[in-house]
Formats: C-alpha cells, sequence, structure tokens
C-alpha cells in the first residue's frame, strides 16, 4: 500500500524535449524511488535529533590554532570552541604528523566544505581537528585556499583517540563528531559510526558522504562514482 501511494504522488506533468513512453516510465519509477529516500532521509534525520545527550568528554582538550590575521598560534580548549552557539561540529582530518600529505579524500571534502563554512557557522560551530603540529595544518590549507575553516591542531592531547580519528596503531582516521553544551556542561552527541560497523559487500562506509559534494554529484551521473576511482592533490594537465 505505501508503495502504491508513493508512485501515485510522484507522477507530474512536466516533459523533457524528446523523451519517449520508456523513458518517462522508468523516471517516474525512479522519482518514486527518490522521494522515498527523501522521506527516509528525514525520518532518520528525525531520529538522529531526538537523541539523548551523550557522554562528556574525558576532559577539556587544548589545541593549537593559528590566528586567521597574525598567524600567532595560541591555545584553545573544547570548550571554548562554540562561540556564540550551543553545537560545535567537529572533522577529523586525516593529516598525522608521520603523513607526508594529507589524506586526498579528505582535503576533498574540505574543500567543498570550506565553501559552506561561512554558511554553516551561522547556526553552529565548525572545527577541523588533525594530529599534525599546527604548522603543517597551516601549510596545508593555504596551499588549497582555505580562509572559512577553523583549523585546530590535536597533536597536544588525545582527542583523535577518544573521538576515533585515529585507530589504536596511531593511523589517522576520517570522523565527524558532534558536541553540544547545555548549562555549561560539553557532552557528545553524534558521530559518523557507519564506519565502525561492517560494511555492506562492495561498499565502502560513505559515513561522511552527507557533506561531501563530490559523490553527491557523481551519483547524479550515468557513470556514477566508479569503482576505483578517488579524489587526487593534484592533477595531471
Amino acid at each position: 500500500m505505501a508503495e502504491t501511494q508513493v508512485t501515485s504522488t510522484a507522477a507530474h506533468a512536466v516533459r523533457f524535449p524528446n523523451e519517449n513512453a520508456d523513458y518517462r516510465r522508468a523516471r517516474d519509477g525512479l522519482l518514486s524511488a527518490e522521494i522515498e529516500l527523501r522521506r527516509q532521509t528525514e525520518r532518520v534525520a528525525a531520529l538522529r535529533r531526538a537523541l539523548p545527550l551523550g557522554g562528556t568528554p574525558p576532559e577539556d582538550y587544548v589545541f593549537e590554532e593559528a590566528g586567521p590575521n597574525d598567524g600567532a598560534t595560541r591555545r584553545v580548549r573544547l570548550s571554548e570552541l562554540f562561540g556564540k552557539h550551543s553545537t560545535l561540529v567537529a572533522y577529523s582530518y586525516m593529516y598525522g604528523p608521520q603523513m607526508e600529505k594529507p589524506c586526498p579524500n579528505c582535503t576533498s571534502m574540505l574543500d567543498g566544505l570550506n565553501g559552506q563554512a561561512e554558511h554553516i557557522q551561522q547556526r553552529v560551530g565548525l572545527v577541523v581537528i588533525a594530529k599534525s603540529p599546527i604548522e603543517r595544518i597551516r601549510a596545508a590549507a593555504r596551499e588549497r585556499g582555505w580562509t572559512k575553516l577553523r583549523l585546530l591542531s590535536s597533536a597536544g592531547n588525545t582527542y583523535n583517540q577518544d573521538y576515533r580519528g585515529e585507530d589504536a596503531n596511531g593511523s589517522q582516521r576520517p570522523c565527524l563528531n558532534v558536541f553540544t553544551r547545555r548549562d555549561g556542561t560539553v557532552r557528545h552527541f553524534w558521530a559518523s559510526e557507519m564506519m565502525l560497523a561492517p560494511s555492506d559487500p562492495g561498499q565502502n562506509p560513505r559515513h561522511v558522504d552527507m557533506i561531501w559534494p563530490l559523490w553527491n554529484v557523481l551519483d547524479c551521473v550515468p557513470e556514477g562514482r566508479g569503482s576505483d576511482w578517488y579524489p587526487q592533490l593534484r592533477y595531471a594537465g
């Protein structure tokens, strides 16, 4: 019954140049699936918003940050990162001190996030945290032209290990974490935990795809994402 209802509400009268009946039938079927995906996405978002508060951080982590104007390094605590907001979004950037170059996948995602950061920061706090010393992080940011992202070094604390931006062997991992501050107390709210769960055969976790424009665009084209293509830091030509 639910599937029939979705199909009946999906049809519309708009047609594109020279499309035939076979195309329209297939497209209307896909449209029904797209509408159901939208509904499921909102159902999941509602479940996420309804989460009870998680645990308090083990400590008020101290990060290093380079000032946006003079570049002078300063120390800043987790509790100070919220600014005027009650919510903080923190992305763990795979760029550890032993890595010669930052992760191309993370870098691709942050290229897009840099453009949206000013808008996001109207609603919530937003930071990017990497394990490398702050000087290396700032150098990578300058090379990419990032001017809107707030970049922090966790080289002097255990944030990466505690919030799954690093595995037990010290290898860096991408993880998106959300914290909230209520009545002066910081609590963990949500993390992109699909990377911690078993993946379906032939798929990667896609746990941060929701904030990654690249894959959302490629999912719209006939070639799709491709099975063996990933972004690079530089392209020939």
